[in-house]
């Protein structure tokens, strides 16, 4: 029996509506020792899935440790695009331990999580690795996570895809919530966010547009 294709997206694919995304402790503490990508790069990354889940009215969850007392303030490519959103302040490394963060999340009541934060290694590995136990669906934008060494980072990374965890990138969750470009209602946001933060592809994008007067939506 042949298998008949049909024009529908895979289960594993996310949609703005299918998940949580939680932001975790993106702060100046926690950056300061982060080595395995540049600061400017973690920035823009931060900035970029920032503004992707605004523009496609993700339930974003922010996440603080030790604000007042340690790690400072989250990073502003943040709190700009989230303005007026709460951040959740923990003492716990491993935010699912906090109250607080469950009780939102239980809140929101999504079965399929996004992290992303600092340390890899530390912040994410701990939620993920008890989210994963308690049935949760949990991926991660490896380029919006940093660690102390490149090899802390890429082990951390191993050991949540071991656990079931699937990573992705920064840029590719932006497009795959879009998806289609014949989605009107979100074409101008999501190619204006590639052209600030999205390097060589919002490079191209603003090319095409300028010199051609290009749309990824036409035929």
């Amino acid at each position: 029996m042949p298998i008949t294709a049909t024009p529908t997206p895979g289960k594993s694919l996310i949609s703005p509506t299918d998940h949580i995304l939680l932001l975790i402790d993106f702060q100046s503490q926690m950056s300061f020792a982060t080595k395995s990508i540049a600061p400017e790069l973690l920035r823009n990354n931060a900035a970029l899935i920032s503004r992707a889940a605004k523009s496609f009215d993700v339930s974003t969850i922010l996440t603080t440790v030790a604000e007042k007392s340690f790690s400072g303030p989250m990073f502003d490519e943040i709190k700009e695009a989230f303005p007026g959103q709460a951040m959740l302040d923990r003492t716990s490394m491993n935010t699912w331990e906090d109250a607080g963060v469950i009780e939102e999340v239980n809140r929101i009541g999504k079965e399929r999580l996004v992290f992303a934060g600092l340390w890899t290694s530390v912040c994410i590995v701990g939620p993920i690795a008890s989210a994963i136990d308690q049935g949760f669906d949990c991926y991660f934008i490896a380029d919006a996570c940093g660690d102390i060494s490149a090899e802390a980072h890429e082990r951390a990374c191993q050991r949540m895809i071991q656990l079931g965890a699937k990573p992705m990138t920064s840029l590719q969750y932006m497009l795959e919530l879009q998806r289609d470009w014949a989605r009107t209602e979100t074409y101008d946001s999501t190619t204006g966010i590639a052209k600030k933060w999205g390097g060589g592809y919002g490079l191209g994008i603003t090319y095409a547009k300028t010199m051609f007067g290009a749309s990824e939506g036409g035929h």
